[in-house]
This record gives structure tokens, sequence and C-alpha cells, in this order.
């Protein structure tokens, strides 16, 4: 097996979470009281309960470098959540930052914030 870090990111509540990622279609390999893994293909995340998580206060974050960012935007966007300044969940559009990446933002539900790569 490849060495890898996977996050752990905080949740709320479990089952919004897998409704929410799964729309883009991350899907649960693992699930249990206090633990859930969820893969978008080569991509894994896995979560634990927070229920009293203020999102407007999160300060998680996540890098996500994907080798089709438009195509992974896309269909975050068509499972409905808004691009947006406020608010949870929320998008933002790619941009080219300053060290050269092209990056897009989600934050999650529990104000989780993902930053989504374009491999290069």
């Amino acid at each position: 097996m490849t060495d890898r870090t996977v996050p752990v990111l905080p949740s709320r509540d479990l089952d919004a979470t897998v409704a929410f990622y799964g729309a883009f279609g991350f899907a649960v390999t693992y699930r249990g009281a206090e633990w859930l893994i969820l893969r978008r293909g080569a991509l894994e995340l896995e979560f634990f309960p927070f229920p009293d998580l203020d999102p407007a206060t999160g300060s998680a974050v996540c890098s996500v470098r994907v080798d089709d960012l438009d195509g992974l935007y896309q269909q975050i966007a068509a499972s409905g959540v808004p691009e947006t300044a406020d608010g949870h969940p929320r998008l933002h559009p790619a941009r080219i930052e300053p060290w050269g990446g092209r990056v897009a933002f989600l934050v999650d539900l529990d104000g989780t914030q993902l930053n989504l790569i374009q491999n290069a």
C-alpha cells in the first residue's frame, strides 16, 4: 500500500454529511457511531462527530488535489451548493492563486473549507 494521509474532519451530523457529500459522488466505505469514511475515486475523507460545532467559527481546512477541478466543481454546483460569499455550504469559483495554482473553494455544512486544487 502507498503511504498517504487522510484528513479527519468534524461533522455535526454524520447522516447530513453522508447526504451532502453523497450528492456529488462520495460513497460510504465505513460507518460507525464515532467514525465515518467517505470515498470518491481515490479521494478519501474521514469524519468524527462534533455535534456542538458552530460552523461560523469552524477552522478546519483540507486540501483536495484533483486532475479534473472543473468536473468536480460542476458536480458540486449541480448538487445545489450555491456560489456565494456567505453561509454554509457555499462554493467559490476557481482562480489562479499567487503561488500559481488554480484553486476553487468549498465550505461544507459544518464550516470546513476544502481547497479544491487542480493537479499540475
